[in-house]
């Protein structure tokens, strides 16, 4: 079975497009190339927004569970709890990222065991180091 989008006005499989059960057939009216493409440029126009969105997001963890990690990972927690201490004491200054430049950043720890050894990476870039590098040293 076929259905024309309504925005590029192709017709394609059924496949190609997302299911919806709202709608008579149980597939969305537009294909799901157009339906990423609104997405991806709805999230440009509105980035402070989705930002904030995925970082209130991101910290939905519970205390037990922030516990156990911690025991889990010694070095770690003492690692981030050094930096903040040097932040807070102004003996350390956040910088951009040394990959892309934005200005908010993480202390990046290639090796837990030397915790003020760090390199300033954004969110994305962070990310992707970890992607590519695996772990850090020593959690």
């Amino acid at each position: 079975m076929k259905k024309i989008c309504f925005k590029c006005e192709r017709e394609l499989p059924l496949s190609e497009f997302y299911k919806h059960s709202g709608m008579s057939d149980g597939h969305l009216n537009k294909c799901k190339e157009c339906a990423r493409s609104d997405v991806k440029t709805n999230r440009e126009a509105n980035i402070d927004y989705y930002r904030e969105y995925d970082r209130e997001r991101g910290n939905r963890q519970s205390k037990d569970y922030l516990r156990e990690y911690r025991q889990r990972f010694p070095n770690k927690e003492k690692a981030h709890c050094k930096i903040a201490y040097e932040i807070k004491r102004g003996n350390l200054v956040q910088q951009p990222c040394e990959s892309c430049g934005e200005e908010k950043t993480h202390a990046h720890h290639d090796d837990y065991a030397k915790p003020l050894n760090i390199r300033w990476l954004c969110a994305a870039c962070h990310r992707q180091w970890h992607i590519k590098n695996g772990e850090a040293l020593n959690p």
